[in-house]
């Protein structure tokens, strides 16, 4: 149920412009989705979806893969001007940055990689990302030396 509702929401947000989540639960509606607004605030941190401007100015729901390309090309960029260093234990990640640089890469991991780790924290020259296991550090820790 989940799964398809979240579904629908993606097809109505690109099908239509969706300006609050009082739409959003009203276009639902049409389709036999009952669910309150904390279900579709969930919905909405879930899937992701952020603010973005139609092509009449105003601020709708959007899904974020439209800028994903420009935002890795970017995430590189940082990662690239700022990573000294890259490694891992178990499932734990370190990465060490340039002096004043640690939180702004570390908002490049969490937009680039999101999907791998359970959080991140930053300090001024250094990142601990913690994974769901080490599988998923060295992956994370190979791609980052593959942006550096």
């Amino acid at each position: 149920m989940k799964n398809t509702r979240q579904e629908k929401i993606l097809e109505i947000i690109k099908s239509q412009p969706i300006f609050t989540q009082d739409d959003l639960q009203n276009a639902l509606k049409k389709f036999g989705f009952e669910i309150t607004q904390s279900t579709i605030s969930r919905d909405i941190r879930e899937l992701k979806l952020v603010k973005a401007h139609d092509e009449n100015g105003n601020y709708c729901y959007a899904a974020p893969e439209k800028n994903k390309n420009r935002n890795i090309s970017n995430y590189k960029q940082i990662i690239f001007g700022a990573v000294d260093t890259v490694q891992y234990a178990q499932n734990n990640v370190v990465i060490k940055c340039h002096t004043g640089m640690a939180q702004s890469v570390c908002v490049a991991i969490d937009g680039a990689f999101s999907e791998m780790m359970i959080g991140t924290i930053a300090g001024d020259d250094t990142i601990l990302a913690i994974t769901r296991n080490e599988n998923d550090s060295v992956f994370l820790v190979e791609k980052i030396k593959e942006m550096m």
